[in-house]
């Protein structure tokens, strides 16, 4: 049989820094120095890999959306002569990066894994080494089809994640949705879970660049704030709301805004604050005056897939209208739509 291939790409983060007199540093070449003396990846069930350094290593916090595009550029130029990606990323933007590369690969029909670590690879107690071999083993060996995400024993999907950890080796969740698979002694793979294209051909679209923001509300949020942050030539907002969707209604002048934004134009997309279920602004009069004012529900999206969606949307071209029906869309698995 022939030996699957599996192509890793080090964009940067901690699982691949040395250690230096200023603390852990990324180098070019480290990564795959480090690697080659891993006796695992020698394993007769484990793939051949190909590693690629990325010259000028990405601080997950500096990540914009042109990175975001090298990226998925860097998987469309290697896609035919592998079957299955890794991507090795910083943990705090990781589901940014993950969420954007579901929407920006169009027809993905091979897996896409992004992980990293907590602690880098070339310590003691480190998680990178069981992140990255079983991130490596699945996208050899179970071709989900799907941007991925793998960190602490579990696959979700990466459009569903959210880091809700800063310090544990578990550090990502996919509070909406069960994970893909879970390794233990044995791998679990959901199956029934697994959101496969329909377009049979790789294609990545680039995004644009509309103007996006997020504006959370918080008890005694002001309505000159409000209106001073949606008067900006913005297309489209993540709203992030209370419980179900809520907004302080009895802030008339707030609302007022809010009504405004939404008749110029901007997109503004109502997902909830809390770390899981569902926007549903039918539910209470809280909810219903922020859809009468024209603000579309994002159901149950995390913030970063809906800001991804947003970018992705906006770049395809499309009229706000048709924008406005594909955010509240099942497109790549991101959202449950209520029956």
């Amino acid at each position: 049989m022939k030996k699957k291939k599996v192509y890793i790409a080090y964009t940067g983060g901690t699982i691949g820094m040395k250690p230096s007199d200023q603390g852990f540093v990324p180098q070019e070449g480290f990564l795959e120095n480090t690697l080659a003396s891993f006796h695992e990846f020698k394993h007769p069930d484990m793939p051949e890999i190909t590693i690629r350094d990325y010259a000028e290593p990405i601080d997950s916090a500096n990540m914009t959306p042109e990175d975001w595009y090298l990226i998925a550029q860097d998987i469309q130029d290697n896609y035919d002569d592998y079957d299955g990606f890794v991507v090795l990323h910083g943990t705090d933007t990781m589901a940014y990066t993950a969420s954007a590369l579901s929407f920006m690969l169009e027809g993905l029909q091979k897996p896409v894994i992004l992980t990293g670590s907590q602690i880098p690879l070339t310590q003691l107690r480190t998680d990178a080494r069981d992140n990255l071999i079983n991130a490596v083993y699945l996208a050899a060996n179970h071709p989900i089809p799907e941007v991925c995400l793998f960190f602490h024993d579990h696959l979700h999907r990466g459009n569903r994640c959210i880091k809700t950890d800063a310090d544990g080796f578990a550090a990502f969740s996919s509070p909406n949705m069960p994970p893909l698979a879970s390794i233990g002694s044995t791998i679990k793979v959901r199956e029934h879970l697994v959101f496969k294209q329909n377009k049979p051909e790789l294609n990545v679209q680039k995004f644009s660049s509309p103007k996006i923001a997020i504006l959370t509300l918080f008890p005694g949020i002001s309505a000159d704030l409000v209106k001073g942050f949606l008067s900006q030539p913005l297309d489209g907002v993540v709203l992030q709301s209370y419980g179900a969707g809520n907004a302080p209604i009895k802030n008339q002048a707030l609302m007022e805004a809010i009504r405004e934004a939404c008749d110029k134009g901007q997109v503004i997309v109502n997902c909830t604050q809390c770390l899981k279920g569902s926007v549903n602004m039918a539910t209470y009069e809280t909810g219903k005056v922020l859809m009468d004012a024209g603000v579309i529900s994002g159901y149950d999206m995390t913030t970063e897939a809906a800001l991804a969606k947003l970018y992705y949307l906006f770049s395809r071209g499309m009229d706000r209208h048709s924008i406005r029906e594909k955010m509240m869309t099942n497109l790549r698995g991101e959202l449950t739509v209520p029956e």
